[in-house]
């Protein structure tokens, strides 16, 4: 049986889970807007010519991202110049724009301006590898919805569909390299960690005038996360497991007087690119926040494990000695001499979060007419058994 084949027990193809299928827009047009829209951007006598615009074949569940080549003269204004004034030089960019309404999007909001911001900032304050922010566009005029342009970056993505584990460039290296590219993922992590004062640089992302420690900044993202669920339910149905998952979080908040750190957010190596397994490119800052540690460390490795566990639901041998939690916290360790703690309810809540996640990509699909709506609304989360394990208390010992 090929992977494209795999399914469900309810019949659902993995390949539709993590990237619904959508409308894409005509790449002339896109062109042709791109093009008077850079116009208006540059210097006078620039005369902008834009040419191989893409629409990536992976695009994301959230903004949509436009692949495009851009052509211009260069003078001594020019934001970008990197030549003689005079000099025709193209340029290769990434467009990330703000899905519109009718697309039913995954997140209630996308604060393209903030997502822009973030990048810029922790470009200017770590080593971290993200691309270039060059303009933001807060204007829907030009292409319909906000976006902003960005240096575009060569290199591989640990695929989503089909999820890596199941057979690709991952699975295909040494256990030498697939440890580099472990170990220099959590430095990512290590690095944004380490930017001080998140509050001073990233004073967007505080929520509800929380604290500046860890408990304080997460009891306001659990909040923020209950209200998501309510966004994501309010004209569909409801997940008697996720508001369970809820209560337990929320009744038991570990207490931590550590300082609140910038986090990524959606931490998983799917959202990096890789260059001979070492990142190049950390991109998708959409889920950027003031929180504890262990909510990145917690986000990635759960991340692998979803996928590790569609691959043993495949029959499929994986990559079982690859980004085990202990293996993570240990390297999170080393690089910044803070022990991880409580992964146990940090996994839980990564868990948590994506199944809210899963469960509006699921309400999605079947309002596209992609998927059947289920009896039993809890079978809209994939890793349903797993989430469940977590609130007996028993995952972890299983997969260790």
């Amino acid at each position: 049986m090929s992977t494209a084949d795999i399914t469900q027990d309810n019949g659902e193809n993995f390949a539709e889970v993590a990237r619904p299928t959508g409308s894409q827009r005509d790449t002339a047009e896109l062109g042709r807007e791109l093009q008077e829209w850079l116009t208006g951007r540059l210097p006078d006598g620039a005369d902008p010519a834009v040419s191989d615009v893409r629409l990536p074949a992976a695009n994301g569940m959230s903004s949509e991202t436009i692949l495009f080549d851009a052509t211009w003269t260069e003078s001594a204004t020019d934001p970008l110049a990197d030549a003689e004034p005079g000099t025709r030089r193209t340029h290769e960019l990434v467009a990330r724009v703000e899905p519109g309404a009718s697309s039913m999007p995954i997140f209630p909001s996308y604060e393209m301006g903030t997502q822009f911001a973030v990048m810029k900032t922790v470009r200017e304050l770590s080593d971290v590898p993200v691309p270039a922010a060059y303009w933001n566009e807060p204007d829907a005029g030009p292409l319909g919805a906000p976006f902003f342009v960005m240096q575009r970056i060569d290199g591989d993505v640990p695929p989503d569909v089909m999820p890596y584990n199941f057979g690709s460039w991952v699975t295909e290296a040494t256990e030498e390299q697939r440890r580099a590219l472990q170990d220099s993922s959590v430095e990512i992590l290590a690095g944004l960690h380490a930017i001080p004062d998140p509050l001073e640089h990233f004073p967007f992302l505080r929520l509800h005038e929380a604290g500046s420690t860890a408990e304080e900044s997460f009891r306001a993202h659990l909040a923020r996360q209950r209200g998501y669920y309510e966004w994501a339910t309010a004209d569909g149905p409801r997940s008697p497991l996720i508001e369970r998952c809820l209560d337990r979080l929320e009744a038991t908040v570990p207490a931590d007087d550590s300082p609140a750190v910038l986090c990524w957010g959606d931490s998983r190596i799917g959202n990096v690119m890789y260059r001979d397994f070492t990142p190049v490119a950390v991109l998708d800052w959409e889920m950027a926040a003031i929180g504890p540690r262990e909510m990145d460390l917690a986000w990635m490795i759960f991340l692998h494990r979803f996928f590790e566990d569609l691959t043993t639901m495949a029959g499929l041998p994986g990559l079982p000695d690859f980004m085990r939690r202990d293996d993570m916290a240990a390297r999170y360790r080393e690089l910044t001499e803070h022990q991880p703690e409580n992964l146990d309810y940090y996994s839980l809540y990564a868990a948590l979060r994506h199944a809210i996640v899963m469960f509006r990509v699921q309400s999605r699909a079947i309002a596209f007419g992609q998927s059947e709506r289920p009896a039993d609304p809890d079978d809209m989360i994939l890793h349903r058994k797993a989430l469940e394990a977590m609130l007996d208390d028993t995952y972890w010992a299983q997969v260790r």
